[in-house]
């Protein structure tokens, strides 16, 4: 699927599994501290969240407006989204924190969010869903 861009509004026609691997090896740290790791606009829309938020209005409406100001935007941090290939090759990214960040931007109708895309396996997903976890394709 071709859909990503960089925060800095390149595009990128195809974002690849080893261009992302060969990323992380030279990083050597996890991608969740690593500071110079590539941060995406994603879809809103492909982005699952498999558990219902748990937020705090008052923070929420605190990051509307963060957003709203083009001065201030760029001081939300990007959310963490786990890159799942699926048996066939399928692409699925779940997300499971930034719910306050997740919900800021839906509801002010964003169709992108800032995020850093982890490689995962559905062993990790696993770690998370248990047996609820997907057979995905």
């Amino acid at each position: 699927m071709v859909f990503l861009r960089t925060i800095r509004h390149v595009q990128l026609s195809i974002l690849s599994w080893k261009h992302l691997s060969s990323k992380m090896d030279k990083v050597g740290t996890s991608i969740h501290s690593s500071v110079d790791a590539e941060v995406f606009d994603v879809p809103m829309s492909v982005i699952i969240r498999p558990f219902p938020p748990d937020v705090n209005e008052e923070k929420v409406q605190s990051l509307i407006n963060t957003l709203n100001n083009s001065e201030t935007e760029s001081l939300v941090p990007p959310i963490d989204i786990l890159w799942i290939k699926g048996s066939e090759g399928g692409d699925y990214y779940y997300s499971f924190g930034g719910c306050h960040r997740y919900t800021a931007h839906k509801q002010i109708g964003r169709q992108f969010i800032k995020a850093k895309l982890i490689k995962s396996t559905i062993t990790d997903l696993r770690s998370y869903l248990g047996n609820s976890t997907p057979d995905l394709k």
